[in-house]
């Protein structure tokens, strides 16, 4: 487990740059198999009431609907923190929306769980 900010900043930054490139692969890259990931979005895209996705299959179509409804998305890195478990990461998204990503980690430091908060409504 990587307890460094450094190191944090570095998985976060690389993240940052998966989806400024619009890199569907190298996003995933960043995520475990068992991945548990909740957001707004999950509920108003697929109808989920408590917001959440499980697993690689179900979190790729997200982000794949996610790029294609905004094919111009752009993350601008604004803070990394840290904790012993992984790390929270603030961007703002190129539609001015603030988010907030908490982001637990696994053995191989692939996000194991991952709850996005949103400043404003985000479709």
């Amino acid at each position: 487990m990587l307890k460094n900010i450094a190191d944090l900043r570095t998985i976060a930054g690389d993240w940052i740059e998966a989806w400024n490139a619009h890199d569907l692969d190298r996003i995933m890259g960043h995520y475990a198999d068992t991945i548990e990931f909740e957001a707004n979005t999950v509920v108003v895209r697929w109808h989920k009431p408590d917001g959440k996705l499980h697993g690689l299959t179900e979190l790729r179509e997200h982000f794949r609907l996610g790029l294609s409804l905004a094919p111009h998305i752009h993350f601008t890195l604004e803070q990394v923190f840290s904790a012993p478990s992984g790390y929270a990461v603030l961007y703002r998204r190129d539609n001015g929306n603030q988010v907030l990503d908490v982001v637990e980690l696994n053995a191989e430091n692939k996000a194991q769980k991952v709850k996005a908060f949103y400043l404003n409504e985000q479709k």
